[in-house]
């Protein structure tokens, strides 16, 4: 896959992508519902204490791994992100439901101030969008108390490698493979545990896959209009190419990434 510059990511497009799909990504998002599920069982395998102080997890979106960490710590300071300001409502809802009580905080987060002192940062499905990674990664590193966690979940560099290899450029701007990450991690950060895994959803036709992306804001880049002809060709070369028992395969390749602040 062809690398992208790191400035190329338009994020008002990208924020207009996912507030369009606010209401069906919950029920839509399978897939990163499944990859926050598997990042919170990595946290709680690592050791990480049933109780904790500080918590920062930015790009909450509807809920799925706010939902999975309540489910397996108890946080006393809870503080959500997201670039959308609209998944406060769901947001909220899920956290009466819980009896818990948030702080948020809204836009992107490579510009926020950021809490300090936290016992955990966590992000499901999020780092991919970030522009300048490795500065991130310092400035959420310097966040941490000493001993403090960094759990995140990205993808890989053949995240829907379907639609790249049929030419598209929507991709977000940095994937990267589970091994790229020591390279990019703060001088201030331990790895603990990285995975990577192909998670295959398919679909019956290509107007089911355009409308799950559509659905769920993942191809937040895209800008393209599609009128009949359009669609009936990318159906046609879709199916020439990757089609199995009349499904078309759509590949997300999840990583998993955890590390902790020396202390």
């Amino acid at each position: 896959m062809k690398d992208q510059s790191l400035s190329s990511i338009d994020h008002t497009r990208v924020q207009r992508s996912f507030a369009r799909g606010l209401q069906s990504y919950h029920e839509n998002a399978s897939v990163q519902r499944q990859i926050a599920e598997e990042l919170v069982a990595i946290l709680a395998a690592q050791g990480v204490p049933k109780t904790l102080g500080r918590v920062l997890e930015f790009g909450c979106g509807t809920g799925h791994l706010t939902s999975a960490l309540l489910d397996q710590f108890d946080i006393d300071a809870l503080t959500l992100n997201d670039l959308v300001s609209e998944a406060e409502q769901p947001l909220q809802a899920l956290l009466q439901q819980r009896g818990q009580a948030a702080s948020f905080c809204f836009g992107a987060i490579e510009e926020l101030v950021l809490p300090q002192q936290l016992d955990l940062i966590a992000s499901a499905s999020t780092v991919q969008w970030i522009t300048d990674l490795p500065a991130t990664l310092s400035r959420l590193s310097d966040a941490l108390r000493p001993g403090g966690w960094l759990a995140l979940s990205g993808f890989g560099r053949h995240q829907f490698h379907q639609l790249v290899e049929l030419g598209s450029q929507a991709a977000a701007p940095n994937y990267l493979d589970a091994g790229e990450w020591p390279l990019i991690l703060s001088a201030g950060l331990e790895l603990v545990a990285m995975r990577q895994q192909a998670i295959d959803l398919q679909f019956a036709s290509a107007i089911d896959l355009l409308r799950h992306l559509r659905r769920t804001g993942v191809n937040g880049q895209a800008s393209r209009g599609w009128g009949r002809r359009d669609l009936e060709q990318f159906e046609r070369r879709y199916r020439q190419r990757f089609a199995c028992a009349d499904q078309l395969p759509l590949t997300y390749d999840a990583v998993w990434i955890l590390a902790r602040k020396p202390g």
